[in-house]
């Protein structure tokens, strides 16, 4: 039998050993002088800490609390007049810290820049809904799937969990599986804590095929009408082949004589 490894710490640990091939990184290039780019970086000035070009397009890194004047100066002075996406990734383990990422999209030069700020756990990142109405749901996926709070939001609560949810699934010490709350949730939620022996938990793994699953969905050609008493087995039923649903490909084909 294989030693047991403990995992403890999973995410701090190397990915790969030199017994793998790592994908080289994504080359960065320096803004080019008297570009579109580096008029961006002048606008900014000294509220940019790092600057390149990655893959076409302008990425920077600021201040966190910087935030909201970098991406009205981008909106107003840049013609960066679309956000068209926002996020965070989970560096906590490796750094102790969020990295967040704003995508801005410049229409008549057709031109991104993608601006990059870092928080630490716990603390909290100033909304840009008042410059981007689309940064309402991202910023409250954001909350919802990595428990990172934003201040000014105007209504911050969980967009795609339930409000009663414990835990933020994005994060990377979360199950991938689901914990222990997660296997209970929709039982509880129901019917109550009290019917968790008759019931039993969820089942998270999206290989298995049950037998006795609700509507005896994973027994095709063994169909039974709901709630019938199967413990003697089905009975085989002849599957009915629809012209426009279930195609019966193993029907016999015919030969055309001559091609139309």
């Amino acid at each position: 039998m294989r030693k047991y490894t403990p995992k403890d710490n999973v995410q701090g640990k190397s990915y790969y050993t030199d017994r793998f091939w790592v994908a080289p990184r994504v080359p960065r290039e320096a803004v080019e002088e008297g570009s579109h780019f580096e008029a961006v970086v002048n606008a900014l000035g000294s509220q940019v800490k790092e600057s390149y070009i990655e893959v076409g397009q302008l990425v920077f890194h600021i201040d966190a609390s910087e935030n909201f004047a970098v991406i009205k100066t981008l909106r107003d002075e840049c013609g960066y007049k679309q956000c068209s996406e926002q996020s965070a990734v989970d560096y906590l383990a490796q750094d102790g810290e969020f990295e967040l990422f704003y995508q801005l999209l410049n229409h008549a030069e057709a031109k991104r820049v993608r601006v990059v700020c870092r928080i630490k756990k716990g603390e909290a990142i100033e909304s840009i809904v008042p410059l981007f109405k689309s940064a309402n749901f991202a910023e409250r996926e954001m909350y919802d799937m990595f428990g990172i709070k934003v201040n000014n939001h105007p209504f911050l609560k969980r967009i795609i969990m339930p409000d009663d949810w414990e835990g933020h699934p994005l994060l990377k010490t979360y199950p991938l599986q689901g914990d222990e709350f997660a296997s209970w949730y929709e039982v509880d939620k129901i019917f109550g804590k009290e019917y968790r022996d008759i019931i039993g938990p969820e089942n998270r793994d999206p290989a298995k095929v049950d037998r006795y699953d609700t509507k005896r969905f994973s027994r095709v050609g063994y169909e039974v009408p709901f709630g019938a008493d199967i413990s003697e087995g089905e009975k085989e039923q002849a599957i009915k082949y629809s012209e426009t649903i279930l195609v019966n490909y193993n029907a016999g084909t015919k030969q055309l004589d001559e091609r139309k």
